[in-house]
C-alpha cells in the first residue's frame, strides 16, 4: 500500500519528521506549509491551534481573515458560517494530510501538537516546528531512535492516525462549532472527509491513484470513533469504458454557498451525471 519513500533517520525525531514535511510539502503545492528546523525559534507570527481553541477573539479573527479571503476572491461577501466552514475545512484538510501524508509514503504517524504549528491568518500559511512523538512498524530503522512508539502492524498504525487527528482536531471543533452552526457528528464528518481527501490528493499527484484509494478505505472502512462514516467510494464509468472513483462528502465545505454553479465534484449536492459531465470533458 504504501510507495516505500522511507528514508533513514538523520540523527533526531524532530529532525526525521522535519525531513518528511518538506518532503511532503515539496511534492504538494497546495500544502501551504513552512517547516522550521528543529530548535529554530519561530516567534510569535500567527496563531496556534491551542489559541485558536481557547481564545474567542482569535477564533473570530480566523474567521473574519478567511471571510476576507472569500471577499477578495469571488467578490462575495459570505455568511458567517460559512467563512467559518471554509477555514475550519482549510484547517483540517492541511492538519490531516501533514499526518497521513508520512503514514502514506513512510509508514510514520507524526503526532502534531496543537502549539506546533502556527498559522498566519493573512496568508493562510502554516509554520510547523516538528516534534518528537511519532508511531512507526518494528522494521523502521527509525524505531532505533529514542522516543518513537513502535507498533506491532499496520492496524494499530493506522488506529495511531486516526487518533492524533482526532486528538488535535477536537478542541479547535468544540470552540468553532457555534460559529459553524452544526453538531459534533457533521464536525466530525468534515473531518473524516478532509483525512480521506488528503490520502486521495496524494495519490492522485503521485499516479497512484488506485493505491491511495485502497489505503484511505482502510483507513476508514467504515464509521469508526469519533468519524462517523468511512471512506465510501464508489466507481462512476465514463463512455471511454474508464472506471473514476468518486465518494459523497459526509460534511459540508460549504462552498456551493459560493459558487452556486461550481459545486465540489464530492458534494452531495453533485449528482452522479454532472459528475460524470465533469469526467468526461
Amino acid at each position: 500500500m504504501s510507495l516505500a519513500l522511507k528514508t533513514p533517520p538523520t540523527g533526531t525525531v524532530a529532525r526525521t519528521l522535519g525531513d518528511a514535511h518538506r518532503r511532503l510539502a515539496d511534492l504538494c503545492e497546495v500544502l501551504a506549509v513552512r517547516v522550521a528546523e528543529p530548535g529554530t525559534d519561530v516567534g510569535r507570527a500567527g496563531v496556534t491551534a491551542a489559541e485558536l481553541a481557547s481564545d474567542p477573539a482569535v477564533l473570530e479573527a480566523f474567521v473574519d481573515a478567511e471571510a476576507a479571503r472569500i471577499q477578495d476572491r469571488y467578490s462575495v461577501a459570505p455568511r458567517r458560517d460559512v467563512a467559518a466552514s471554509r477555514a475550519l475545512h482549510d484547517y483540517a484538510w492541511s492538519v490531516a494530510l501533514l499526518m497521513s501524508g508520512p503514514w502514506y509514503l513512510e509508514r510514520r504517524v507524526p503526532r502534531i501538537r496543537p502549539e506546533d504549528l502556527r498559522l498566519d491568518l493573512a496568508s493562510a500559511m502554516f509554520t510547523l516546528t516538528p516534534g518528537t512523538d511519532f508511531a512507526c512498524l518494528p522494521d523502521d530503522s527509525a524505531a532505533e531512535l529514542p522516543g518513537p512508539l513502535t507498533v506491532p502492524h499496520e492496524e494499530t498504525l493506522r488506529t495511531e492516525l486516526r487518533r492524533a487527528v482526532a486528538d488535535h482536531m477536537a478542541p479547535l471543533l468544540a470552540a468553532i462549532g457555534p460559529l459553524v452552526r452544526r453538531g459534533p457528528r457533521a464536525l466530525w464528518g468534515m473531518v473524516a472527509d478532509d483525512l480521506v481527501s488528503g490520502i486521495w490528493y496524494l495519490g492522485r499527484i503521485l499516479g497512484r491513484e488506485g493505491d491511495a484509494v485502497r489505503a484511505a478505505t482502510e483507513l476508514l472502512p467504515s464509521g469508526v470513533a469519533p468519524y462517523p462514516g468511512g471512506a465510501d467510494f464508489r466507481y462512476l464509468t465514463t463512455r471511454d469504458g474508464q472506471r473514476h472513483p468518486t465518494r459523497t462528502r459526509a460534511g459540508c465545505c460549504m462552498y456551493y454557498t459560493i459558487r452556486p454553479d461550481e459545486a465540489c465534484a464530492t458534494c452531495p449536492r453533485t449528482c452522479d451525471a454532472e459528475r460524470l459531465r465533469r469526467l468526461e470533458g
